[in-house]
């Protein structure tokens, strides 16, 4: 199946994004641009830490995007703004995949994405270009996996003499690409769903995505009443990128071990939980727990998604039970996998005492970052009050609240 990622202004649910990033462009360089590249963040539902370990995640792309308005150049030089750090760059293309010591850090996705482009043998131009955006950085909503995706479809429409198609199956390729550049160019060993749902996010619906043979399905949520709230304890995740690495390297180590006894498996999601149950004591205790959260974490993936397509079936016990899966995964993460802090517990703690609340639980790397809630529309007076003020009463600061739409993936906008 074939979708285009030229879309029509109807399409646009905040035209103001746009025409606004249009202007910055001409305020830079002295014309509209061509195009804007847009790609979405994301929110993972429930399946946390489980990607790289080959196993199932659960995300939605929300309506908070990347933004890169480009035009062709007749040279091979890429000139940036990023206009929400307020710093510019550019490089040669011919150059890569060589990185100066002093290039921001942001700029490291755009010349990863040209450099693995061009090895691919990708027809890709130099461009200028603005970019902004309103995924909050370093939240834990993927605003990186959204730059890397919007620069892909930047230079690959750039190098394109005319509108292009791109199939699911090459978003997927697409997916792996930028995957490579987090490995390869920030040094961050992240698995494949933040990019993956990026591309291919469907409004409405969540992505049910196995991590190791990338099928996936798109799943209804049919949440009618209810709202995805998104709280940001504004905590900076300064250990996020190096304990993110350990916890792959624990992983990997509980696999050596137990192979010995379960010969075949190559990662975690080879795993039953009655398998690691008799053999988890032959683990180091902090290893033990790091299997545990994982093989656990993949069942309530499966669990969540049988019990959403019950709610779309309109079986209202459904969304609690999808809840309660949420809660859980939030306590293996805070217990087993230890990538909680106090802040974000704080912030489910109060989410899960509020009526009207489904389910609460961090979201993403962790560390800081961002909870993820389901909300019945009429408490959301509630909810923001009370986690507002019992957060402040606490920590001294107000969390930041996202309430959220599912969105669609990443697009190409024409003039």
């Amino acid at each position: 199946m074939t979708d285009e990622l030229k879309t029509q202004s109807t399409d646009n649910k905040n035209p103001s994004r746009l025409s606004s990033i249009k202007g910055k462009f001409e305020d830079a360089f002295g014309s509209p641009p061509t195009f804007i590249a847009s790609a979405p963040g994301r929110v993972n539902l429930i399946g946390e830490h489980t990607d790289y370990n080959d196993g199932y995640v659960f995300p939605v792309a929300i309506d908070k995007y990347i933004n890169i308005a480009v035009r062709e150049r007749s040279d091979r030089r890429v000139v940036v703004h990023a206009l929400d750090v307020n710093e510019s760059w550019d490089f040669c293309l011919d150059t890569l995949p060589s990185i100066p010591r002093q290039a921001p850090a942001w700029s490291r996705y755009l010349i990863g994405v040209a450099s693995l482009l061009q090895a691919a043998e990708k027809k890709i131009a130099g461009i200028d270009a603005v970019i902004t955006g309103d995924v909050p950085i370093g939240a834990g909503l993927s605003s990186s996996a959204a730059l890397s995706v919007a620069a892909t479809l930047a230079f690959l429409t750039a190098g394109s003499e005319t509108e292009m198609l791109i199939s699911e199956k090459d978003k997927t390729e697409l997916a792996e690409l930028c995957q490579r550049v987090e490995h390869e160019f920030a040094g961050v060993k992240c698995g494949i769903m933040d990019q993956t749902i990026s591309l291919l996010g469907q409004e409405n619906c969540g992505l049910f995505l196995d991590c190791r043979s990338l099928t996936y399905e798109q799943v209804p949520l049919n949440l009618t009443d209810h709202v995805i709230a998104i709280c940001n304890t504004r905590v900076k995740r300064e250990l996020a990128a190096s304990e993110y690495n350990k916890r792959r390297a624990e992983c990997e180590k509980g696999v050596e071990i137990l192979s010995q006894w379960l010969p075949g498996i190559t990662s975690l999601r080879d795993i039953t939980l009655p398998d690691f149950k008799k053999h988890e004591e032959e683990l180091p205790a902090l290893t033990q727990k790091r299997c545990r959260y994982v093989i656990e974490e993949n069942t309530r993936v499966v669990e969540a998604v049988s019990v959403l397509k019950a709610r779309n079936q309109q079986t209202d016990e459904s969304l609690i039970a999808f809840g309660n899966l949420m809660n859980a995964s939030h306590n293996g993460l805070r217990d087993d996998y230890q990538v909680s802090c106090m802040e974000l517990d704080l912030l489910t703690d109060i989410a899960r005492d509020i009526t009207g609340v489904v389910g609460s639980r961090m979201t993403g790397a962790g560390f800081g970052g961002c909870t993820v809630s389901i909300v019945h529309k009429d408490a959301l007076a509630a909810f923001e009050s009370h986690v507002t003020t019992g957060y402040h009463e606490k920590i001294g600061v107000e969390p930041e609240i996202y309430l959220c739409h599912v969105s669609g993936g990443a697009h190409v906008f024409w003039r």
